[in-house]
């Protein structure tokens, strides 16, 4: 009967001990972990002033990545593909709008040159 008990003391201890540790751990990280406000205090005056500049940008930012993050997972392919796909097309009107922009620019150029008198073969 003696061995009994000794078990049954180290099944408390241990109980125990797992309580502290499951219970008391996260405790202790909320209590010692300061608050973002108190981080912000303790920021250089110029950091807080730079910082709240670039918050509602780094909101709106934020809101953006949310709303096609929503859009992406509306398809029935993988988000990472969808976004991949997007971003290629995005480069790919990238592309064409600095085409026709220098299109545009090439033809103003050309129309400045035949309103000056100039031909285009003086280059």
């Amino acid at each position: 009967m003696a061995a009994r008990s000794g078990s049954l003391g180290t099944w408390l201890k241990m109980l125990a001990a797992g309580g502290v540790m499951c219970i008391g751990g996260p405790a202790l990280i909320w209590w010692v972990q300061p608050t973002d406000e108190e981080l912000f205090k303790k920021y250089n005056p110029e950091l807080q002033k730079k910082s709240l500049e670039r918050r509602y940008e780094k909101q709106k930012d934020f809101d953006d990545f949310v709303t096609q993050l929503k859009q992406y997972s509306k398809s029935d392919k993988p988000i990472w593909v969808v976004q991949e796909e997007a971003s290629r097309k995005r480069k790919e009107d990238m592309l064409r709008q600095d085409f026709l922009n220098a299109e545009e620019a090439k033809a103003r150029k050309e129309a400045l040159r035949k309103e000056s008198g100039l031909s285009s073969s003086d280059s």
